[in-house]
């Protein structure tokens, strides 16, 4: 970027200085809209995918004995957790009106993250469209059929490849080796050993990059297209992925519904997403504002290292512009958020959708996990802790916010909900590795 036009933007958005100094910031985004729409995406797309992942219902069962209970749904539930409330209220001595829970996407099934949703679902609507195409199915028949050596077989000749940090490396890499493809992981220099060896244990294809993310998702991209049976699953511009993850809030209506907890004018829902670039969390979130409008007010979480969604929002130039840019290194123990420039589809798509983000350092993502583990014996991957801080940061920097918003009388009665990203699969070496690390 030249420098005239990063001094511009410096001065064009003052907030930006603070960034660049790794200060922790909340910014609102004015652009949001009490009736959000875009042109770029529709609900159908995710009621599409909805009733895709049901047909792979009962082959989900036979192929992850874990699905029998929830009948080849993958899901997560929801959790209070009033003692990780009391304990960051001590800590950071801030009053936190209104009810906390967690959405355990850290205990997701088959890869333990957020990333089991998009990356599930897109591995298994291409194996649908493959097999379709070729006469080995028709939507009405039993799913149960891709359990079969027949499929397996026909999905060898087959590569599915993809650019991670990790976490959905992990999902697409056993939901694709479980179906028979073959599958390349292009890996960051963020990634954690333990993902690259889980990985290549269950047969996949590991190519690992000293640059970040972006370089790994840009080299697998162009090394995807010159192999016509390869399909690349595009973290940063894949609206399969994106669909996948919106699912999530339908699900989430149901659960809160049968917790009994209110989502209306009187009873706010706001909702904090760890972010990389962008696909998950705008996912959930494009489904939930669809779903409950103008009384859900979500929330992206940043590393400080890392805030590419935070700089790419507020300037408005989405992808165009990168943490790099602005004087940051991208380097943070948040591995799954080690991104330094974000999607231009979800930014675009999240203009009129999303209330704000906000930054988080790493020492207090150790706090959090310390925090967590004493309180409710709850074990998150770092980068799953920077939602933790959401409610804190709305209740000193955000007061702005819930003025505008009328909600300041209404906080009471409101329902913070924090979403846990990633987590189960954690091997316990690397557990104690972070507990090394915790601030306290």
């Amino acid at each position: 970027m030249e420098n005239k036009l990063k001094n511009e933007l410096f001065h064009l958005y003052p907030k930006l200085e603070k960034i660049k100094n790794r200060d922790t910031v909340f910014w609102e985004n004015t652009k949001r809209m009490k009736k959000a729409s875009t042109t770029l995406f529709s609900i159908e797309e995710v009621d599409d995918a909805e009733e895709t992942l049901k047909r792979f219902s009962s082959y989900l069962i036979i192929a992850f004995p874990e699905l029998v209970e929830s009948k080849g749904l993958i899901e997560s539930s929801i959790q209070q957790i009033d003692e990780m409330k009391l304990a960051l209220e001590k800590e950071f001595r801030i009053s936190v009106p209104g009810q906390i829970f967690l959405k355990c996407d850290h205990a997701l099934p088959i890869s333990g993250s957020i990333k089991a949703r998009g990356g599930i679902y897109e591995v298994l609507k291409h194996a649908e469209l493959l097999a379709i195409a070729n006469g080995k199915l028709k939507v009405d028949d039993d799913y149960a059929v891709f359990a079969t050596e027949e499929l397996r077989t026909f999905f060898q000749q087959y590569t599915i490849a993809v650019g991670s940090t990790g976490n959905l490396g992990l999902s697409i890499g056993i939901m694709g080796k479980k179906l028979g493809f073959n599958v390349v992981v292009h890996m960051s220099s963020d990634a954690k050993e333990w993902k690259k060896a889980l990985l290549r244990a269950k047969g996949a294809t590991v190519i690992e990059y000293k640059a970040d993310y972006s370089v790994a998702v840009e080299q697998g991209r162009q090394e995807a297209s010159q192999n016509p049976m390869c399909h690349f699953i595009d973290d940063e511009n894949s609206k399969d992925l994106f669909a996948g993850y919106a699912v999530a809030a339908k699900r989430l209506k149901v659960q809160l519904q049968e917790a009994n907890i209110q989502v209306d004018d009187a009873h706010p829902l706001f909702v904090y997403l760890p972010c990389g670039v962008g696909g998950g969390p705008g996912g959930v979130a494009y489904g939930l504002r669809e779903l409950f409008g103008e009384h859900v007010h979500i929330f992206f979480a940043e590393p400080t290292a890392s805030p590419c969604m935070t700089i790419g929002l507020m300037t408005g130039l989405h992808d165009e512009i990168s943490v790099e840019d602005i004087g940051l290194d991208n380097k943070t123990e948040a591995d799954g958020l080690a991104v330094g420039r974000a999607s231009k589809f979800v930014g675009k798509v999240m203009e009129t959708y999303i209330s704000g983000c906000f930054t988080v350092k790493d020492e207090e993502l150790f706090t959090s996990l310390g925090l967590a583990m004493e309180s409710e014996d709850l074990f998150l991957e770092p980068s799953a802790h920077a939602g933790m801080f959401g409610p804190m940061q709305l209740m000193t920097n955000g007061r702005d916010y819930l003025e505008k918003h009328h909600l300041l009388d209404k906080m009471e009665q409101a329902t913070h909900l924090v979403w846990a990203t990633g987590g189960s699969m954690v091997p316990q070496e690397m557990r104690e590795e972070y507990f090394k690390k915790l601030v306290r």
